[in-house]
């Protein structure tokens, strides 16, 4: 029994558990309800490595907290599925590895900084933004970065903090992808080789002749 639940007990299991046909973690409970055994997580942990969890409390009872044969956590197909349309949904990958104290750029934010980038130039109505930003009138209502203030019934304008987050995070101005995109375009065009016309049998006949 060792004097809490953590993960060095753990990874010691991990190293017994070949040997043994069971494996039980032992540990004191905590006197505030605060410890690792209250902790979903390491009780989901212990679950899906086989292990059991046994809990003394200070008077010397056993407390059994999760079975070695207690079934696997079940997973959750509603999480998945918003997990992976979140994904599928962002634009590029915005998100840079080795970080925890920037916020993440999900896609609600992205969608945030659209239209942050929109009123640039004045306050602007959700239906002029629906057509490129699908959520612009729940963003502009629900406000939850204080980006956003009502002018008027049914028009927002830009506040300090959303000039600062585009300062943050630029963003291109309305019209600029589309004006790469065609000269993209144009380029690609006066680089494409003329194809000659396809002649039929009769012609290539005629002119062989």
């Amino acid at each position: 029994m060792k004097l809490s639940f953590n993960l060095e007990l753990v990874l010691q299991a991990v190293e017994r558990a070949p040997a043994c046909d069971e494996v039980w973690l032992a540990a004191p409970l905590s006197a505030r309800g605060k410890g690792r055994e209250n902790d979903a997580r390491f009780r989901n942990l212990c679950r899906r490595l086989g292990f059991g969890m046994l809990g003394v409390s200070q008077n010397g009872e056993v407390h059994i907290l999760v079975s070695p044969a207690a079934p696997e956590p079940r997973r959750n197909p509603r999480r998945r599925s918003r997990l992976v349309e979140e994904h599928r949904r962002r634009q590029g990958d915005p998100v840079a590895g080795g970080g925890s104290r920037a916020p993440v750029m999900t896609f609600y934010r992205q969608q945030a900084l659209a239209c942050a980038a929109a009123m640039t130039r004045g306050p602007r109505r959700p239906r002029d933004l629906k057509p490129s930003i699908p959520d612009a009138a729940k963003i502009l209502q629900g406000n939850v970065y204080d980006w956003f203030a009502r002018a008027e019934r049914g028009l927002y304008g830009l506040t300090d903090a959303g000039r600062a987050a585009l300062e943050r995070w630029p963003q291109p101005q309305p019209g600029e992808n589309d004006a790469l995109v065609s000269d993209r375009d144009e380029a690609s065009a006066t680089r494409r080789p003329r194809r000659e016309p396809v002649r039929s049998a009769s012609e290539s006949t005629k002119a062989g002749g």
